[in-house]
């Protein structure tokens, strides 16, 4: 190598010389901007403590009821969110109520940004309203009371709403999640739709290492001593340090280092976040210990084994709202598995799923964080907007399964065949358990280890209860409670560094300076690349010391728990093929109430007149199509309001939902009976009754954004013959030529059939198999108030 070419040569060493000297003013420059950042994160946080009802809700609001003017107080209230200037809501359209998470942060998290749930819902004209806390629980108020005040507030947004075309649309995020679940497994008839947003439901599934750490501390014992030692609150500064714990990259650097490398951009966002971040709340030692024993570590949620104070079980397959189930498998907190595997707990295969007239649409993100699935902009711009948006088309699913899936418009696609020009387009398809197994992947063997955890904490605590308890106790007090919380290694990196500590000013100072000669270096500078490097690899250190630690819990915990003598004190047996939890759909009561459902079905396969046989020829044909988009539900929607305007008597939108549901149901149950069954539904009636129930092949290409196919035109064909033949009856005897035939000759018709009081619920398979384009559309309907009551009531008792 030649001198010239040297960096020792006289003008490379000059050059780098120079880049030194530039990335060291820039990197003393930043240090400072840095020092301030957190000074002002100090008083952010000082001020947000002395704030009456801390939050982060960035929207305008006001109180319409507060839990606290309830029988059984609580800390949460209802607020409406008050339109903006700029975007004003449709009173017409069904409200949305978001519901906030209450897992150890403070509220507002579901309004945090414009692009959030509650901005996705006032750019699609929705009235909404937030369900939020206060950071200190009311004494003695337990996960139950939350519930029934998350009820009584949506009877008070019903009733503000009496004009609403349906109820109102619920959403959930995290700890939300499943609260509002229970609450509508107790209450069905509250709620419309219901969107949870990583909610964690089965909490033994998955492979996240959070499921370990229970069973690794020996259960739920620490639990009860933490709210002892907090004087009978639990501290949800603990929550949060279990979440930073998991991923020490983030924690440990990478979250710091981007505000220090990004220090002129950065500030804002960082400050923002930290504010949620920071904002610790508290819960009942009542209410932690029944979340960690019956959820968390029993997992008694998704098999339907907890009751109520009253007796009644909290079975979520007694929801009868659409359920939409948001997740991704960037998050490490609520994976899909956890997040998805209620379903599998709950259901053995898709018969059983519309035995329960239950509609799920879950949906799921490539990398996205546990927060993000509600703080981040692009998925408030795409996933929560498309569900606002199309909220309508979800609640008149049939019972089933189905998975959304949310793209970029596809080029060339013009942007107003989407609904409002949307540069999404979210796709429904069907699909069912099956898909959801293999996402969720049960193992029986882990079963038996967390069943195993479960038989241990029960042990501990009962250990803990009887001989340490009451010497915790009465050595706490609210004075030794509150200093245990001042210093909390969490609150105590809010508290050190404020415009309080005596050097604070100078660096407040030295910022200001720094501000107006900042001078920040060139991005190609070698020191900044290097920089780079070296942050680069500790981050890639700190998640292999991740991936280790978390790989050392998993097999510790597998030898731990696998033994066989802590399978023996869990009261576990060595056959692998005895379960070590009876299935919720082994119970007589499952059984009791597959039958009821069975006759109930077959008595309205021959019932509901001209209307009814005008729907279910329609849902036959379109329902040839396997998936549908956005195209298709702003079609779907026209031709709503244009069946409506024919057809006032069903104007009520419940009405509309239960007749379409009913109908899809039919067509599952056994579609050639459900077709073959129109002229008897047609029969008495009118011939201009008949003529308005004909479907066209026009009207049906409208729904369809395009031309019928073959397998359309075959099934409109059927139909129509069936029409004709009905029709006929009317005119052959006043001589009148039969209105509706295609031209074809009409397919022959089987004789009205009536299953067989042992027959399943679901289609029989052996007499018709439905291909793939018949499963788009099966499904069910809203069952009668009669049945919703006896399953509700769990056995004629009242519910709460």
């Amino acid at each position: 190598m030649t001198l010239q070419n040297s960096v020792f040569a006289p003008g490379a060493f000059w050059e780098l010389a120079q880049s030194a000297m530039q990335y060291g003013v820039d990197a003393w420059q930043r240090t400072v901007l840095y020092a301030d950042v957190h000074r002002q994160r100090g008083d952010q946080y000082r001020e947000h403590l002395r704030e009456r009802i801390p939050h982060v809700l960035n929207f305008p609001y006001e109180l319409v009821m507060a839990g606290l003017e309830l029988p059984r107080p609580v800390n949460y209230g209802l607020v409406r969110i008050l339109p903006l200037e700029n975007q004003p809501v449709d009173l017409g359209k069904r409200p949305f109520v978001v519901v906030d998470p209450r897992a150890g942060h403070g509220p507002g998290i579901g309004g945090f940004k414009a692009d959030s749930e509650i901005g996705a819902a006032m750019k699609a004209g929705h009235p909404c309203y937030f369900i939020g806390f206060v950071p200190d629980p009311t004494p003695g108020q337990t996960v139950e009371d939350v519930m029934r005040a998350e009820a009584a507030f949506l009877r008070k947004v019903a009733e503000l709403h009496p004009d609403s075309p349906g109820k109102p649309v619920v959403i959930g995020n995290c700890q939300a999640g499943w609260q509002i679940l229970m609450t509508a497994a107790v209450w069905p008839e509250l709620f419309g739709p219901i969107i949870v947003a990583g909610a964690p439901l089965s909490y033994w599934a998955g492979d996240n290492p959070m499921r370990y750490s229970g069973g690794l501390l020996g259960g739920s014992w620490l639990t009860a001593l933490t709210s002892d030692l907090g004087a009978g609150r639990f501290d949800g500064a603990w929550l949060v340090q279990n979440f930073e714990n998991l991923n020490p990259a983030n924690t440990l650097w990478s979250k710091q280092y981007k505000l220090y490398s990004a220090i002129d951009t950065e500030a804002e966002r960082y400050l923002s976040f930290e504010k949620y971040w920071g904002g610790h709340v508290f819960l009942n030692d009542v209410e932690m210990q029944y979340i960690v024993d019956d959820l968390f570590i029993g997992n008694k949620l998704a098999t339907a084994e907890l009751l109520t104070s009253d007796g009644v079980r909290i079975d979520l397959r007694n929801i009868r709202s659409p359920i939409v189930v948001f997740c991704s498998y960037g998050d490490n907190i609520t994976p899909p598995a956890q997040a998805l595997g209620w379903i599998t707990d709950l259901y053995r295969d898709d018969e059983d799923i519309a035995g329960h007239d239950q509609t799920i649409v879950f949906a799921t993100h490539d990398s996205i964080g546990h927060l993000g699935i509600f703080v981040s902009s692009s998925v408030g711009r795409k996933e929560h907007r498309e569900f606002a948006a199309n909220i309508d088309v979800i609640d008149l699913l049939p019972a089933g399964i189905y998975r959304a899936q949310v793209e970029e418009r596809p080029a060339g696609m013009p942007a107003e065949e989407l609904p409002e020009g949307e540069d999404y387009l979210m796709s429904i398809r069907r699909s069912g358990v099956e898909e959801v197994r293999q996402i969720v992947r049960p193992d029986p063997a882990s079963d038996r280890r967390f069943a195993a955890v479960s038989r241990v904490s029960e042990i501990n605590l009962a250990l803990y209860r009887n001989f340490s308890q009451p010497w915790v106790k009465a050595l706490s007090t609210p004075h030794s409670a509150h200093w245990l919380q001042m210093l909390h290694p969490l609150r105590v990196s809010y508290e050190c560094w404020s415009s309080a500590h005596p050097l604070a000013s100078v660096v407040a100072n030295l910022a200001e300076q720094v501000r107006e000669m900042r001078q920040p270096v060139e991005q190609s500078n070698p020191f900044l690349e290097a920089q780079a490097t070296v942050s680069h690899a500790v981050e890639s250190s700190l998640d292999e010391f991740r991936r280790r630690r978390d790989q050392m819990y998993a097999d510790l915990f597998g030898v731990l728990y696998g033994s066989p003598w802590l399978a023996a004190l869990a009261g576990q047996t060595a056959a692998d093929d005895v379960p070590v939890r009876a299935h919720p759909g082994d119970s007589p009561e499952h059984r009791k109430f597959l039958a009821q459902e069975q006759r109930q079905w077959q008595e309205l396969m021959h019932s509901g007149g001209a209307l009814a046989a005008g729907v279910r020829a329609r849902l036959y044909v379109l329902m040839q199509r396997e998936e549908v988009d956005g195209r298709h539900f702003r079609l779907g929607r026209q031709f709503q309001a244009a069946v409506v305007a024919a057809l006032p008597w069903v104007a009520d939108a419940s009405a509309q939902r239960q007749l379409v549901r009913t109908q899809a149901r039919l067509l599952g149950y056994d579609v050639d009976a459900a077709i073959d069954a129109i002229p008897e539904l047609l029969e008495g009636a009118s011939a201009q009754e008949i003529q308005t129930m004909v479907p066209s092949a026009e009207e049906l290409a409208s729904v369809l954004s395009e031309p019928l196919g073959g397998a359309e035109r075959k099934a409109l064909s059927r139909v129509l013959g069936l029409f004709d033949t009905a029709a006929g009856k009317q005119n052959d005897d006043a001589g009148k030529p039969r209105r509706f035939s295609t031209g074809a000759a009409a397919p022959a018709s089987h004789p009205p059939r009536r299953a067989a009081a042992s027959e399943s619920v679901a289609p029989n398979r052996t007499k018709h198999t439905p291909n793939a384009s018949e499963h788009g559309k099966n499904g069910a309907v809203r069952k009668p108030k009669s049945v919703h009551r006896s399953r509700a009531r769990n056995d004629d008792k009242e519910r709460p």
